[in-house]
């Protein structure tokens, strides 16, 4: 309500000063005072405020000039162009809000939030933690891979990143709301030798990725 007043406030100080001007020709003048005597009673509307009875020209009757049934077909015009002005901004209204139901449900606007506190994994090497989402039903990931790469010592590998792995998932729309079920899995993937227990330096290997755990939740 107060954002409907400050609005109808603004505008009727500007029309003021057009009219205060006196560089508007006496058509335009005379269809300028009528839209500010139209926004004021607009604004009595709205406010729950008396509705002021004019004449043609805008200009408030006189009660003791006016007989009892002038002013009350005056009333009535005034009372019926308050009511289509009022169901006009009500329609204007339904409008922009059906418009914005489409686009919300045309366009991608759901997210999920994820923060990852620590992997309670005794892994012994690097390894890459992986989280995505998945449908279990259609058997395939629904999202992109949110990659953190960990170190052998249980921290991140970059540790600037430390208490600060978050991750949005973006790419949810309406059709994946109405999926009957959505799974949050975790992969982690070591990345060392082919064998943990391996100590022979001569067949030593590094870098190799390697499947180590999987975890999930719907």
């Amino acid at each position: 309500m107060f954002r409907s007043v400050r609005h109808m406030i603004y505008d009727l100080i500007e029309w003021r000063s057009q009219i205060l001007s006196g560089t508007l020709p006496q058509d335009e003048l005379k269809e300028l005072k009528k839209k500010v005597t139209a926004k004021i009673d607009y604004g009595n509307r709205i406010l729950d405020l008396d509705l002021v009875v004019r004449d043609e020209d805008g200009n408030i009757l006189d009660p003791e000039q006016t007989s009892t049934i002038s002013l009350f077909r005056a009333h009535e015009i005034a009372s019926k162009q308050v009511e289509e002005r009022l169901q006009e901004e009500k329609s204007q209204k339904q409008n922009i809000d059906i418009n914005r139901q489409a686009k919300f449900a045309a366009t991608p606007s759901f997210a999920l939030f994820v923060n990852l506190k620590n992997v309670v994994c005794k892994i012994g090497e690097d390894a890459e933690v992986l989280m995505s989402l998945y449908d279990p039903l259609e058997s395939k990931f629904i999202s992109e891979n949110y990659l953190v790469r960990w170190s052998s010592c249980g921290l991140p590998k970059d540790i600037d990143r430390l208490h600060n792995l978050r991750a949005v998932f973006t790419d949810l729309g309406s059709k994946d709301l109405k999926r009957e079920k959505i799974s949050f899995v975790c992969q982690i993937v070591r990345v060392g030798r082919m064998e943990l227990r391996d100590n022979n330096t001569r067949k030593l290997t590094s870098g190799l990725r390697r499947p180590f755990g999987v975890a999930g939740t719907s």
